[in-house]
This record gives C-alpha cells, structure tokens and sequence, in this order.
C-alpha cells in the first residue's frame, strides 16, 4: 500500500522507513509507559503560529510543532521560547498525502491532502481541511460524550417503559377493583324471569320427498329406462308405501309430543303443589351456576329452608380500593376495617336476595323462604369443610313486591322486607360474627342437614 501510494519512493526506502516507524513506535510507547505520562485526545483543531518553523517530524502532545526555533532561542533547551515538552509521540511523511503517527495510545494514519484529509487508526476517525493559516478538524462517529448520551437515552427509554408498564398494571389492578365492588353493590339488582308453564316443542312433519325418493329407489331397481309400464306402476308403489310411512311417523311423533307434554304438566303442578321432591330438585338444578352455592334443605307447605354459603370477608372484598388524588391521578387506598365491613354485610345481603329472589322466580307455589348464611372458614386438620352462621332471616313472597331494587341497597332492603333476623356483629368495625346455635335449635337442625362437602364443592 506503501509503494502504490508513493510512486515516486523506492522499495528500499519505503522497507527502511516501515522499520523505522516500528521502532520509533516501540521505543515511544516504553518511554510513555515508563514516565506514566498522561495522554489526551487528539481533538483540538491545527493552530498556525506565524513566529514557529515546522519541521513535520516530530509530534508534541496534540500539536504538530516538531522542533522549533523562535526569536528568544530553541524550544528544547528552556530558553527563551518556552519551557520543555517531553514528547509522547511522533509523526512521518511516508508519501505525498500519506502520513504515519505513533504515540503512546496506538498508530494512527492521515491520508490525503490538506484541503481534505482523513485520519484513521487508533482513535475515533476524523476529518480535517485547511487553506493558509486556517485549519479544521472534526471527528467521525460517536465519541464518549455521545456514547455517553446514547446510554443515558436508553436507560431514560427502559425507565419510561418501566413506569408505563407499573402505570398499565395499577390501572388494571383498578379496574378489577371498581368491577369488585360494582359487584357487590348490584347483586341484588339481577332480574329473574318468573317459571311459565312448559311447552313440549311442537312435532315436526316428517319429509316426504326423502322418504319417496328412499322408496322410489329400491322399486325402479332391477327396470331399465324401456321398461316404461313397469317403471310407472314401480312409482305408484313406492308413492303408497311413502303415503303410510309419512302416517306412521307423523302418527309417533304425536305421541310423544303428548306424553311429553302430559310430563311437563305434571312436574309443573308438582311444583305449582309445592311438592317437595320437585321443588328441591328444580332449585337445584336453578343454584348449580350461582356465584354463591344454594342449597334447599327441606320444604314445608308453601315455606322453602335454603342454606347459602359465603365466602369469609378477606376473599369477598378487596382491601384497596381506586380512588383520585386532588390532582386528578389514580390512588389504591386501603380500606378501613369499618367500610370494609359494611362491604361485607352488603355482600352478603346482596347474596341472599338473589338467592331468594332466584327461589320466588322458579317455584311460583314457594311464599315464604328462610334462609342460614354461612361462612365458609376453610378446611379443619381433619380436612372438613368449617362453617360458620353469621346471618338468618325469614322472606314473604309479598314483601318483595315494589321494591325499588334500583334505588336502595341490600342491607336497607333487607332490614325492611325480612323478618326473624338473627345476626350478631363483632367489635367497633361491627364486623359479622359468628351465631350461637346452642339457642337456636331449628336453625341448628337447618345447618346440620346441609351436605357441605357437596355445598362447598
């Protein structure tokens, strides 16, 4: 590369002047690491003193001075021009246009001339231009200062996703919060449809074409398309014994439409009787999708026992809850034991209302409920479902009506519309608490006949 770029220069100076440059470099680089001279970048811009003769061999820190001879006497003996410089490095004209330095941070080349030149090698590259006294010199690429804020960028960016994401699972986190108690403050609100008579659906026409085409099929085996006479009585046949099939068909489905229908009515005045068998099963069958689990436990005339189970009051409401700031920012504040108290009372309201709205709706001849809450509190260490009873109330099918569900919430209804409450609250949060049964014996013989392991399940 050399010789292709100093045409003019011979092969024995160009190897001469390699070897120099490799020792120069050598003895340079023992010298910085001995002194522990420190360095700098060479970032500062050529400067053009009028009162300095260069001598490009020889370079002086960040300067291109070489050895210089100034009026008050020679710069390398402290004289008059200023005090010494150890040199930490050195530069060679290998060719026109083509320049070698070494120091102590590595070797680094200039190609090109003044007025464009590039320099490459140890170092960030560079690009410097220059006409008469003026010069100017410029980096290519990043440096530290830029690499510096490049990270400091990116770690901004990671910070800013970082809160984003902290940002999008608080107010996800919030949501499910207001939905929570949006819950339980609407239980009591769920509309159920009132039981109608059922219907048998209604027989269908059996098809005649299909079953023509079936018949028609296996009287025409055996004719060809010649057999004209025989084709045509084959025909008549396979319409007749269509015409009895479709009868008959029509005839069963009949039938069974009636007998179904002869069910549906019985088990509906079963119902309408308040036939306990019935009822119990038809409840149910309605309680198996209840987000609270329902049981019937007995029937009495027109009077129905249900047993609701409650989760307790740390899985039934939340312990934050969303809420603003005066600025207008989302904040999770954690709930008093008081409110979420109250919060707990009105879940469980709400979950008996249903529940007894729900029995009012699917068995019309039911007038009055009584209802047990009970208190799911986990397994014992024989791993047996342990309950509580924390409420009971009695329900008149005519207290319900013109309720303004909309408006008023599930204790106030329920303090208006039950009778024989039974409850008990616990300390000055007024918490739910367990009943004693040892003065209640029928609604201990209600508790005892509850399959909990069924019912929790």
């Amino acid at each position: 590369m050399v010789a292709a770029l100093s045409r003019g220069t011979s092969r024995p100076f160009a190897v001469k002047a390699i070897s120099l440059i490799v020792v120069l470099a050598g003895t340079t680089l023992a010298r910085a690491r001995a002194t522990k001279t420190p360095t700098r970048r060479c970032q500062a811009p050529l400067v053009w003193c009028p009162w300095v003769v260069r001598r490009p061999v020889v370079r002086l820190g960040t300067r291109w001075v070489g050895r210089t001879n100034t009026a008050g006497g020679s710069g390398d003996a402290g004289g008059g021009g200023g005090p010494y410089r150890r040199p930490v490095g050195f530069s060679i004209r290998l060719a026109p246009g083509l320049r070698i330095s070494a120091s102590s941070r590595g070797l680094r080349a200039s190609v090109g001339p003044r007025a464009a030149r590039v320099h490459f090698g140890s170092g960030r590259p560079g690009l410097s231009t220059g006409f008469g006294p003026v010069g100017f010199y410029t980096s290519l690429g990043g440096g530290r200062g830029s690499r510096r804020g490049a990270t400091s960028t990116y770690r901004g960016q990671i910070a800013a996703a970082q809160r984003e994401t902290v940002h999008a699972r608080r107010l996800e986190l919030a949501r499910t919060l207001a939905d929570s108690f949006r819950k339980i403050l609407s239980l009591h609100r769920t509309e159920f449809p009132p039981a109608q008579r059922p219907i048998a659906p209604r027989p269908q026409v059996p098809d005649w074409e299909s079953i023509y085409r079936r018949y028609e099929q296996h009287a025409l085996s055996g004719l060809n398309v010649f057999q004209r006479a025989k084709r045509a009585e084959a025909k008549r046949q396979a319409a007749t014994w269509t015409e009895d099939r479709v009868q008959e068909l029509w005839a069963a489905a009949c039938d069974h439409y009636a007998q179904m229908q002869a069910y549906f009515d019985e088990r509906w005045q079963a119902l309408c009787d308040n036939d306990p068998a019935v009822v119990i099963e038809t409840l149910e069958e309605t309680f198996e999708d209840n987000e609270a689990p329902a049981a019937a436990v007995g029937v009495d005339g027109d009077n129905v026992a249900l047993v609701v189970l409650v989760p307790a009051v740390g899985e039934a409401v939340p312990e934050q809850m969303p809420t603003t700031t005066q600025a207008g920012n989302l904040s999770l504040k954690k709930l008093p034991q008081r409110d979420r108290a109250d919060y707990y009372r009105l879940f469980v309201c709400g979950q008996v209302l249903a529940t007894v709205r729900e029995s009012f709706a699917v068995a019309p001849g039911i007038r009055t409920a009584s209802v047990a809450v009970l208190c799911n509190e986990g397994r014992d260490a024989y791993g047996k479902v342990r309950v509580s009873c924390i409420f009971a109330a009695a329900f008149d099918r005519t207290a319900l009506d013109g309720v303004r569900w909309a408006d008023a919430d599930a204790a106030r209804i329920v303090n208006d519309v039950s009778t024989d409450r039974l409850f008990e609250e616990r300390g000055r949060s007024g918490t739910l608490s367990p009943i004693d049964l040892t003065a209640e014996p029928a609604l201990a013989r209600v508790v005892a006949a509850v399959d909990l392991e069924d019912l929790a399940a």
